[in-house]
């Protein structure tokens, strides 16, 4: 399982009823029911994901996030996941709202568009970045919605999210330094947090 992946279990915990977002091939949901005693439901847009979730025996459902979430009740999971999908979505104040309707406690991923090599490029070669966080080149690429960790925390403040607990992550998804805290928005790659309704 990708370090990420790892540090976003550890903030889901054991025990939950866990709803993941965009789950991807079923890798963290698989942990959580293995490892850590969770029950849960996968949603994921991509066909070859969606059977990479079958396969790994990950319980999950075909469709776009922002269609499904909807169709869940209130409350029906103790927390909800989304690693690395919120700028990828069409209206993401729209799915986190939701995503507080479903679970008390929302476990987000994101990358940082103001990482300080993100805006170098920019200025300095006048061209969209390609890095290994963001693989992608401006005409394919599936974020539409870029943010920034001040972005992001805004945001959730704005919709009355608490954040309970707020880890930077590195390019490689580990631990970013502790230099890091002094200017997160400059200096971190990726951010995890962990969210109250």
């Amino acid at each position: 399982m990708r370090p990420d992946l790892d540090i976003l279990a550890g903030l889901v915990g054991s025990g939950q009823r866990v709803l993941d977002l965009g789950c991807g091939d079923g890798a963290l949901l698989e942990n959580l029911i293995s490892e850590r005693d969770c029950s849960g439901l996968g949603v994921e847009r991509e066909l070859d994901d969606f059977h990479a979730c079958i396969a790994r025996g990950v319980p999950v459902t075909q469709g776009d996030l922002e269609e499904e979430l909807p169709r869940f009740g209130a409350g029906d999971f103790d927390v909800a996941v989304l690693s690395l999908t919120l700028q990828a979505v069409s209206r993401p104040d729209r799915v986190l709202t939701e995503m507080k309707r479903v679970a008390p406690r929302l476990v987000v991923s994101l990358p940082n568009f103001a990482h300080w090599r993100l805006r170098a490029t920019v200025a300095l070669r006048g061209r969209m970045p390609v890095t290994d966080a963001l693989p992608y080149q401006w005409f394919d690429t599936p974020n539409i919605h870029l943010c920034t960790i001040v972005d992001f925390e805004e945001l959730a403040t704005g919709l009355d999210l608490g954040i309970e607990r707020r880890i930077l992550i590195d390019a490689n998804g580990r631990h970013a330094p502790k230099l890091t805290n002094r200017a997160p928005n400059l200096l971190a790659e990726r951010a995890v947090y962990s969210l109250t309704a």
